[in-house]
């Protein structure tokens, strides 16, 4: 059975949708890929997520039946949660005050071990998770038959 375990990081001071933009770029990835993508992502939460991620890591390190391949593991699930806001007052001109809403976020990743799956001399799994899909319109285009056929008659 897939071993899963998670973390989860309360009251970060952050809001939970500009938390959910950086989570959204790890989720369903290895974790080596993960934390390459949390290293060099150029938002100031990626650090909060990357040690929530490490936090998740150990944890499935430390429950009963565990492999020992951390490279099997990859992250299942990853959320932000909203947290209760701090409600501030601002001085505005003429006498009037605004209010700022100063957010917190609860983050949660959840990784799990891929189920049986060896490694491949090239160092990705055979699952195909760490692979990108090809792009949209990256093989070459059929032309339609009409204009084949109009090149082919003037030849």
């Amino acid at each position: 059975m897939a071993i899963e375990a998670h973390a989860t990081a309360r009251f970060v001071r952050t809001s939970a949708q500009k938390a959910g933009l950086v989570l959204d770029l790890i989720r369903g990835r290895d974790i080596n890929h993960a934390l390459a993508t949390l290293r060099f992502a150029r938002k100031a939460i990626a650090k909060d997520i990357e040690k929530v991620l490490r936090s998740a890591i150990a944890n499935a390190q430390n429950k009963d039946g565990f492999s020992g391949d951390v490279d099997r593991l990859y992250v299942a699930a990853c959320f932000a949660n909203q947290g209760p806001s701090q409600k501030r007052i601002r001085p505005a001109p003429m006498g009037r005050a605004f209010r700022v809403v100063k957010r917190t976020a609860h983050l949660t990743v959840k990784v799990a071990e891929r189920p049986g799956v060896a490694r491949a001399a090239a160092g990705t799994s055979e699952t195909g998770g760490e692979q990108r899909p090809r792009r949209k319109g990256a093989a070459p285009k059929k032309k339609p038959a009409a204009a084949r056929a109009r090149k082919e008659a003037k030849a």
